[in-house]
């Protein structure tokens, strides 16, 4: 969206401590002196953290109901019993199915008893419902398997017992409440880090994450029943790949649990050493799989295969990354490629409509409400959570868009910002006002809800006074951390290597400096993004604004990265503009 005079002012910028003992002494342990300032300041204390191993990994005997998981798996491998795994329709619950399916196949299931289903986002929603049962009967299931999702799938678990399966659940969401009080459902085992009395330290274990400790306590539970000896076990470190996509892509925290899962899955990535399914979305991305970074993860190839489950079917993306046959991979990736254009095109209109609702909202400069419920009857139930994290990144505000689902209800995707958990605040709206909402659930920064009765305008009311009680000024107000001035010495192209090599994302930013600039030239490229020539330091620099067209003074002070722009076979260092202030 474009800027406007109704936008919320350019945000504070605020340079991160750095704990200079803890900078020196990682720089004294070898660690480069600007990564050493950047590590410490994003909360590592010492050189073994950045160990990224997988022995370094968190046990899986930790992580509660593994071990009874693991047996539960290794029982259907040795019995030959028939498995069905009920995905979800984003890349973390694709990429886990995934997972699932050849984890266990590396285990030494046979082919014709592994199978999956997966809800369709319009017909189905969320999770393990009676209705995915159903479906999933026809595969004749003696265990039901749930990836990303079944925590709070009661009536399901039930229909699926009562049919005379058996229910894993492994999931990272957080289990309901009932009167305050945790409710999880009747599953055979459940593994999650989110449900009471589990110890594992890694609480943003993504939903791939989950199935695939899963699968390396199975992997133990065979070892130990004599199936394999170590020296021959099978290789899990091969779904890697697959695990730090979902991590990446899922937006969890990035803590060092999950950047060794997805480091480890990037040196894969980088050695050719990949399902053909990732090869084949990088080439459809334009992306070379041997400079991979976080960010082709969560900006190339996880968009691609979340528009499957956005406009079409997310069997699409599962078949994708779950396919040997790299001719089937590339034809995968292409219908991936051209989905994920639709669904651009979809999202640019809702955008536009989007703008229009808030020009209602914020007259005559108004500023924005403490939290926003955006709805409209030609809005896309697929796209409803972009637009949401769109319009929140804009205005610096919990954002809930809606729309109407093939029921007839309001089916809402809601984004937050630091300082409000929106899933305990529906579970607030739900208290306070009963009836108000049908179904709900999330994480702290994006949940879901479809509305009842009340409607859209109690969810509006009730929302923005959980936003009055909860939020301050302080936090109402956008900020952005930066790492300080980049020095003239660490301008180059060596550096760009050195910053692209690490894992950076979600709770563990990559690098954005701030300095002062001098504005030479200006224009506009492509009508949408400001191009710029700027003395920095003493020095001329390119820089490019992207999604930004109003010029600068001749003097400011910039939030930036640095990248590399290739041009006619030419590389050199450009600033990429993230704000000014």
């Amino acid at each position: 969206m474009s800027n406007s005079p109704r936008d919320p002012s350019q945000p504070h910028l605020h340079e991160r401590p750095v704990p200079p003992r803890i900078s020196f002494a990682l720089e004294q342990a070898g660690v480069h002196p600007l990564l050493a300032r950047l590590l410490a300041a994003r909360g590592v204390r010492a050189a073994d953290e950045l160990d990224d191993s997988l022995a370094r990994l968190l046990p899986p005997d930790s992580l509660a109901g593994s071990a009874q998981a693991g047996a539960l798996l290794a029982d259907a491998v040795q019995q030959r019993l028939r498995v069905c795994v009920v995905a979800d329709y984003d890349c973390d619950g694709a990429t886990a199915c995934a997972v699932a399916l050849r984890g266990l196949a590396l285990l030494g299931a046979a082919a014709d008893t592994l199978h999956y289903v997966v809800p369709d986002r319009a017909v189905h929603g969320y999770g393990l419902t009676p209705a995915i049962v159903d479906l999933a009967r026809a595969t004749r299931p003696d265990l039901l398997v749930t990836v990303d999702n079944g925590i709070a799938s009661h009536a399901g678990v039930a229909a699926a017992r009562a049919a005379g399966m058996r229910v894993l659940i492994t999931d990272h969401h957080l289990p309901a409440l009932v009167d305050g009080v945790v409710s999880l459902p009747a599953a055979d085992v459940i593994v999650n880090p989110n449900q009471p009395c589990c110890g594992f330290e890694s609480k943003a274990l993504a939903g791939v994450g989950v199935m695939f400790y899963v699968l390396l306590a199975a992997r133990a539970e065979l070892r130990r029943r004599g199936a394999f000896d170590a020296a021959a076990q099978p290789r899990l470190d091969t779904l890697l790949d697959l695990v730090a996509l979902g991590t990446v892509a899922d937006v969890v925290k990035l803590d060092a649990n999950n950047r060794r899962l997805v480091a480890q899955g990037l040196k894969r990535v980088r050695s050719g050493r990949m399902q053909p399914g990732l090869a084949a979305l990088f080439r459809a991305a334009g992306r070379d799989p041997a400079r991979a970074a976080a960010f082709d993860f969560g900006f190339a190839l996880g968009p691609r295969i979340n528009a499957a489950g956005r406009l079409a079917d997310m069997t699409l993306g599962i078949e994708c990354l779950r396919t040997d046959d790299p001719g089937r991979a590339s034809e995968l990736a292409t219908q991936l490629d051209a989905i994920n254009r639709e669904r651009r095109e979809v999202e640019a209109g809702m955008r536009e409509r989007a703008e229009a609702a808030l020009e209602g909202l914020m007259p005559d400069s108004e500023q924005a409400p403490p939290a926003v419920a955006l709805f409209d009857e030609s809005f896309h139930e697929g796209v409803v959570g972009i637009v949401a994290g769109r319009v929140k990144d804009r205005l610096h505000r919990p954002t809930f868009v809606f729309a109407r689902g093939a029921d007839g209800r309001l089916k809402g995707s809601g984004r937050s910002i630091p300082g409000f958990h929106l899933r305990d605040a529906l579970d607030l709206m739900a208290k306070r006002h009963p009836g108000l909402l049908l179904r709900f659930g999330g994480h702290a920064m994006a949940a879901g809800c479809t509305l009842g009765e009340p409607g859209l305008e109690c969810f509006d009311e009730a929302l923005r006074r959980v936003a009055s009680e909860w939020l301050d000024a302080a936090t109402l107000t956008r900020t952005l951390r930066t790492d300080g001035p980049l020095a003239v010495e660490w301008f180059n192209a060596e550096t760009v290597a050195l910053l692209d090599a690490q894992v950076w994302g979600q709770g563990f930013e990559a690098p954005l400096f701030c300095d002062e600039v001098q504005v030479l030239q200006q224009r506009l490229v492509g009508d949408k993004h400001l191009k710029l020539r700027l003395r920095h330091a003493g020095h001329e620099r390119d820089a490019i604004w992207f999604g930004h067209v109003e010029p600068l003074p001749a003097s400011t002070r910039l939030a930036f990265r640095v990248s590399l722009d290739e041009w006619n076979g030419r590389q050199r260092v450009q600033m990429v503009v993230e704000a000014a202030g």
